[in-house]
């Protein structure tokens, strides 16, 4: 299993504290705001919103919490966000892209630049990292969903591009700009998804070894906790047994 989808399930453990669920619950209403801002405030007619309201249901966030977001972006006296994507590099030379949206592009630009010389990383140009990663949508699924056959066919009537399944369950993978139409696809099939999201998928992955993926997390955890980061990816992998011990 790559690293991606380790770092994952890490995301989802740390999650179930509740400070991390306020900062998750705040990202995923900033998405929401912008997606309704960018477009349609009705998610039927607007891709982007569908996708966020999705992804943000799927983490529990409450409803009047969802409505809320969508009514600021209506308001007309709500900030106005940039979308930014910072690339750098980390502990052992992982690869890191960061995603973030700002109100104030400076601020932002200095804060990571400063969480990435702080925790034995770079802050690289626009591009330089980036060729090591593919923009994919990706769909998650339990393993109770049904056997890997099932999920495989579904997937390939649903016009995805490939699935990893396991006993932890079925991720699906397809092009971007396919998201949408994939994941309704795959709803009318097997149901509702526990997960529905653009990532970065990487294409080349850099081994590490316990300290290296200390390091890694205490970094990428310092991004995260950032208001105005999004949301981070990084093309490591580690073994069973290092992940196990972290």
């Amino acid at each position: 299993m790559a690293g991606h989808s380790k770092w994952a399930n890490i995301q989802h453990r740390k999650g179930r504290q509740d400070a991390a669920r306020s900062k998750l619950f705040s990202k995923l209403s900033k998405e929401i705001t912008v997606a309704a801002k960018m477009g349609d405030p009705d998610p039927d007619k607007n891709p982007r919103l569908r996708l966020a309201v999705k992804e943000a249901k799927s983490q529990s966030v409450p409803k009047d919490v969802i409505d809320r977001a969508i009514k600021k972006s209506q308001a007309g006296d709500g900030d106005d966000y940039e979308e930014i994507r910072y690339e750098g590099y980390g502990p052992n030379g992982v690869a890191v892209i960061v995603e973030a949206m700002t109100d104030n592009r400076n601020r932002t630009a200095s804060t990571v630049r400063s969480t990435f010389s702080k925790n034995g990383g770079n802050l690289g140009e626009t591009g330089s990292v980036g060729f090591m990663f593919d923009r994919k949508g990706e769909v998650t699924y339990p393993a109770s969903v049904g056997d890997a056959d099932t999920v495989m066919m579904a997937a390939i009537e649903a016009g995805a591009e490939d699935v990893e399944s396991s006993e932890d369950g079925h991720v699906i993978y397809c092009a971007d700009t396919d998201l949408n139409d994939v994941a309704t696809a795959l709803e009318a099939e097997l149901g509702e998804s526990e997960s529905t999201k653009l990532i970065w998928k990487p294409t080349t992955t850099t081994e590490m070894d316990l300290d290296g993926m200390q390091k890694l997390m205490k970094l990428i955890d310092a991004l995260e906790d950032d208001d105005d980061v999004q949301r981070v990816t990084a093309n490591f992998e580690a073994s069973d047994e290092v992940m196990e011990q972290l």
